[in-house]
């Protein structure tokens, strides 16, 4: 699920604002927390194409 900037500023529990300040005056910042986003994403939809995968080894067993 893709989530706005003003869902991520939430999420981090920052200022909407913050979260473009950061993207300009402090971009090491603001690109190691969406590195670390897009991570916990890629973990996410992993764990879930690993139990669809047990889902159908189960049913074709």
């Amino acid at each position: 699920m893709k989530m706005t900037k003003r869902d991520i500023a939430g999420y981090l529990g920052v200022d909407y604002k913050t979260l473009f300040n950061w993207e300009k005056f402090k971009p090491n910042l603001y690109k190691t927390v969406m590195k670390g986003l897009a991570f916990d994403e890629i973990v996410e939809m992993q764990k879930e194409s690993f139990e669809k995968i047990k889902e159908l080894q189960e049913k074709y067993k």
